[in-house]
């Protein structure tokens, strides 16, 4: 005990010394364009928050009302006493949203992506000896990763392709066309969480029908994002309806809270209702949760209007972040990866930026590659053009201070 209390604090202590350790910054205001940190005002570009609606009217009467109709939580499993009318309406709304047959809740999209692998790799489905095979993108998102280390090594054999790299990937199913794989599976994130950028989800449906595979993507930066109506990925690059399974969450562009979803088959659904671990082991999520997030669908079936300001405001920041001088990843996604390089700058600059009334954190490695450290500024469609210009204008300043620009 004495020795892991060692390694506990040397790791700790190497973290601040580097200046990677993350540090936890309290907000005194709702989720929004623009918080309080004490009694200072901040313009939030760190929040998932895109389209404003973790703190909307609509969104919060929903939760009161399920509030004081349902109570607080459920105390259950779901297949116990743990559902309610909500859930079951919220699972609707959702496989109508994503383009899927059915649906189904989980506390998080973490826990819906460990539990979609292992619930169907690591089951016989009635095979005696059996391989699966993973086709799987280079920056997948950590959940995906971790899912897939659920999987026994010995039934799953997990192959990486280069980031969005579709002439690489058909290389690999080619190879492996004529091998007695009882599962093939090509699995992306719709929307690449640290870069902003689209998985080529026209090809790879092409790929999947060719190749008889089924094809996964986690799309919790794509639902409420992009697409005309925000309908995800799979609208933006024309697929609805094409893409086996997909995840996503109930805590960025849909609502900002939490729990996750798994959408597909009803089939798949039905299965994964009785062998999803995390499902069958975990809470139901809370009803004012459930009632906000099926808020949150209706109010974007009724009128896409947050995801046109969105775009708009999305559009207006990446240009003139680039135009002060500072490298991003081109794209059109309101995430927009500030290019710095290394850790310590990142760090740096985001400390004074809060200290100018701007709130935008660093991200480096392990969670994105050696030498790529950047902020990762995300544009909501609560933002006004004033707050931008105020972001705007602490990004030249302290970016100059720095030699960033």
């Amino acid at each position: 005990m004495r020795e892991l209390k060692k390694l506990l604090q040397s790791e700790i202590e190497h973290a601040k010394e580097s200046k990677t350790y993350k540090y936890e910054t309290p907000l005194d205001s709702a989720q929004g364009g623009e918080v309080r940190v004490g009694i200072q005002p901040t313009v939030m570009l760190a929040a998932n928050n895109y389209l404003g609606l973790a703190d909307h009217p609509q969104v919060k009467r929903a939760a009161l009302k399920a509030l004081e109709q349902y109570g607080n939580g459920m105390a259950s499993v779901r297949f116990i006493c743990g559902t309610q009318p909500l859930h079951l309406e919220l699972e609707k709304a959702i496989a109508e949203f994503i383009g899927t047959e059915d649906s189904i809740l989980f506390s998080s999209c973490f826990a819906a992506n460990v539990a979609f692998f292992q619930a169907i790799t690591n089951e016989s489905l009635g095979y005696g000896e059996w391989q699966d095979v993973l086709y799987s993108d280079q920056l997948n998102h950590a959940s995906i990763i971790d899912g897939q280390r659920l999987c026994r090594r010995q039934n799953t054999v997990k192959r990486i392709y280069n980031h969005r790299d579709v002439g690489e990937l058909e290389q690999m199913l080619a190879e492996d066309a004529e091998k007695p794989y009882r599962v093939r599976m090509i699995v992306t994130d719709g929307v690449f969480s640290m870069e902003g950028d689209m998985a080529p989800l026209d090809s790879l449906v092409e790929l999947a029908k060719r190749y008889d595979a089924l094809l996964f993507i986690d799309d919790c930066h794509g639902h409420g994002v992009v697409g005309t109506n925000g309908r995800g990925a799979a609208e933006a690059c024309g697929v609805l309806g094409q893409v086996d399974v997909i995840t996503g969450t109930l805590g960025k562009a849909l609502s900002g809270s939490v729990g996750g979803f798994i959408g597909g088959s009803r089939l798949m659904v039905e299965y994964l209702r009785q062998k999803a671990r995390p499902y069958t082991f975990s809470n139901s999520i809370p009803p004012a949760v459930a009632a906000a997030a099926l808020a949150s669908i209706q109010l974007l079936q009724r009128d896409t209007w947050p995801v046109e300001q969105l775009r708009e405001n999305t559009d207006y920041f990446r240009k003139r972040v680039e135009q002060l001088g500072f490298a991003t990843i081109p794209g059109d996604h309101p995430i927009v990866p500030v290019m710095l390089g290394e850790a310590s700058v990142a760090m740096d600059m985001s400390t004074r930026l809060l200290q100018h009334g701007v709130y935008v954190k660093g991200l480096w490695y392990p969670v994105v590659p050696p030498g790529e450290a950047r902020l990762r500024a995300q544009v909501s469609a609560a933002h006004t053009r004033e707050q931008l210009d105020r972001a705007l204008e602490a990004f030249e300043v302290v970016g100059r201070e720095l030699g960033a620009i």
